[in-house]
């Protein structure tokens, strides 16, 4: 697979993602909605890598989005920087157990909502460097 390629499975994938946290999301499945958030965003820096990477596009095998943006070479802003940490913490609270307990009392509606719209500030910002050649 070619990085154009991979990129656009990448870009589809983090799509289908995106359409499955809005469900959750409007059915109250709060700590699964952000879970899913993450691998929304996680996909678009794993495409964006594998665009600016034609000759080695395959990402690090890593779920850490800051890690992932500076592999990118992204420059962050301190919000962006900010934002990725926090959606980075949705893969670990809602994986291991002993994060559980305490991410599903924190998934509030009014917290989950606004974790949702940082997702999208997110999603928008990387999409718009997957359009730009």
């Amino acid at each position: 697979m070619n990085n154009i390629d991979l990129m656009n499975y990448w870009l589809e994938s983090s799509d289908s993602d995106y359409e499955t946290m809005k469900i959750l999301f409007e059915n109250k499945k709060n700590t699964w909605c952000l879970f899913l958030g993450h691998l929304v965003i996680e996909k678009l820096l794993k495409g964006l890598y594998a665009k600016n990477n034609q000759n080695n596009p395959q990402a690090p095998k890593s779920h850490d989005l800051l890690y992932l943006a500076e592999k990118t070479k992204l420059k962050l802003t301190e919000r962006q920087k900010n934002l990725l940490d926090i959606i980075t913490r949705f893969n670990i609270n809602a994986r291991y157990d002993d994060y559980k307990k305490d991410f599903y009392s924190k998934c509030t509606d009014e917290y989950t909502e606004q974790q949702v719209k940082n997702i999208e500030e997110v999603r928008t910002w990387l999409k718009n460097l997957l359009t730009i050649n």
